[in-house]
């Protein structure tokens, strides 16, 4: 290992950047749609070994920086589809949004690399741990972006259910601890890398539910519509009234169910033009409460992207404005002096973008009971989810994944979906325009689903919910505590124990 670390460091600049980066790409093959955990565990095991952070701070920081760019390229690349969707106008920025975006998101892990080069030289999992503090710190810095976490790659394995305890988190930790057991197996270390390696499997062996929950005999039957409206037709006077009149089709067929739900902004209009007149929605839904995305303008003429809860005769129950934003996608940071200058957000078709809702909610479902809302990009921040002081019966998410294109974008996103299913211990409606559209339950298990790039409806049980876990009444405590625990350990502790 040390003679493998050697050559590396013997390599040109060119050469380091180049090992690194790849190693990086193989670290995101974990993530969705390949799923592929172990070259994740192997690909940070690897830099653990080959990099040791004995050596100069500023070239720790360079290798892992470089890794990261490798990392958050691959994982990221769906990041270019937005900027594809209006080509002419917006297409020469994608090269750019990606670099930035992975160079960026890179830098946090270059900042863990310096410090423990510098403060705990030869001490890989002091590396480790500073890692994980650095992407909870992406995950909250600048509005937040906590896509693609090394944690995300346990979702199709049972090690998932540990999210219930600590979150995202708690499993970009295992991930670390993961990879570091695996070095120390690599140094002969047997008694300590294999007997964390074994209790990490007995964990997930006892996490995992043992059957899918059984559904009760009386619960709602909830229908998905997923009308699979392209962007880039979404908006069209030519097409989108054809994608209004599918939705209402599908959810005019059959029996009636007890809740029907849309998309986000899946009626192409502003709520303030159609309040009036909502009856072949109305009519459709035949007395079943219908959900659905809309954006709508304030009594302060602002903006805001919505989602609408309608029930028997057109009546608004409930509506919740969408409160994180995406930036530069759904407003422009410091507007009014960039919109002088023609910028404007890529979500955006009115004034300079949306303004972000107050109410956290739940919205009340009739029939059902309080619902958490959320849309699109509301769903991968885990610490802002919750309920108000009530216990919500499900988690209502709505999303227009057509912005992601087909590629890797909507499989990450449903990823992250299953997650907040785990951590709140609360089923999940999940309807997106273009898909992945899915029924997840309180244990992350997708019971039915619409594939990607299809349209279509189906009707499905609503699963039961499980009593708070412990990530809904504690949130990330538990994980911060247990960072800085290890933090003071490999502080004091003389011995080095990564050795």
């Amino acid at each position: 290992m040390a003679n493998l670390s050697g050559r590396i460091a013997a390599l040109s600049g060119r050469g380091r950047f180049a090992f690194f980066v790849l190693l990086g790409v193989i670290t995101g093959l974990g993530q969705a749609p390949y799923d592929l955990w172990p070259a994740t565990i192997l690909g940070l095991a690897s830099f653990l070994a080959v990099s040791r952070f004995d050596d100069a701070p500023r070239r720790a920081a360079f290798h892992a920086w470089c890794f990261g760019l490798g990392y958050f390229a691959f994982s990221l690349r769906w990041i270019v589809e937005p900027f594809l969707v209006d080509i002419a106008r917006h297409g020469w920025m994608a090269p750019f949004a990606l670099v930035l975006m992975a160079g960026g998101a890179g830098l946090f892990w270059a900042v863990a690399g310096f410090l423990a080069a510098r403060f705990a030289p030869g001490r890989t999992l002091f590396f480790g741990v500073l890692l994980v503090g650095a992407e909870m710190t992406r995950s909250l810095i600048l509005t937040g972006f906590p896509w693609a976490l090394l944690g995300h790659v346990w979702v199709p394995t049972p090690i998932a259910q540990l999210a219930a305890l600590g979150g995202p988190h708690l499993l970009t930790l295992l991930a670390v601890l993961a990879a570091w057991s695996l070095v120390l197996l690599a140094k002969g270390r047997v008694f300590v890398g294999g007997g964390f390696i074994a209790g990490l499997a007995l964990a997930a062996y006892l996490a995992q539910p043992a059957t899918t929950a059984p559904t009760s005999p009386d619960a709602a039957v909830v229908r998905l519509v997923q009308p699979n409206a392209p962007q880039h037709q979404k908006w069209d006077p030519v097409f989108r009234n054809l994608f209004v009149d599918r939705m209402i089709a599908f959810t005019g067929a059959g029996e009636v169910p007890d809740l029907v739900v849309w998309p986000e902004t899946a009626v192409p209009f502003l709520l303030n033009h159609i309040q009036d007149d909502m009856s072949p929605m109305v009519d459709a839904a035949r007395g079943a409460p219908l959900v659905f995305g809309i954006q709508r303008a304030d009594a302060q003429q602002q903006y805001h992207n919505s989602l609408v809860v309608m029930g028997p005769g057109g009546e608004l129950r409930s509506i919740y404005d969408k409160r994180h934003l995406v930036p530069f996608g759904e407003y422009v940071p410091g507007a009014a002096l960039l919109g002088r200058a023609g910028a404007s957000g890529l979500a955006r078709n009115l004034g300079t973008g949306f303004t972000p809702g107050r109410d956290p909610g739940p919205v009340s479902l009739p029939g059902i009971g309080p619902a958490i809302p959320l849309i699109c990009y509301e769903g991968i921040f885990a610490e802002e989810i919750g309920g108000g002081d009530a216990r919500a019966r499900l988690i209502l998410l709505i999303t227009n994944d057509a912005w992601f294109g087909k590629a890797a974008g909507p499989y990450q996103h449903l990823a992250q979906a299953r997650l907040r299913a785990i951590e709140q211990g609360l089923p999940m409606v999940r309807v997106a325009n273009t898909g992945i559209t899915a029924m997840i339950d309180a244990h992350g298990r997708i019971t039915d689903m619409i594939p990607l790039g299809e349209e279509g409806a189906i009707d499905v049980a609503l699963p039961p919910s499980r009593p708070p876990t412990l990530y809904t009444k504690w949130g990330e405590v538990p994980v911060i505590a247990l960072l800085f625990a290890l933090m003071l350990m490999l502080w004091t502790v003389r011995r080095r124990i990564s050795d």
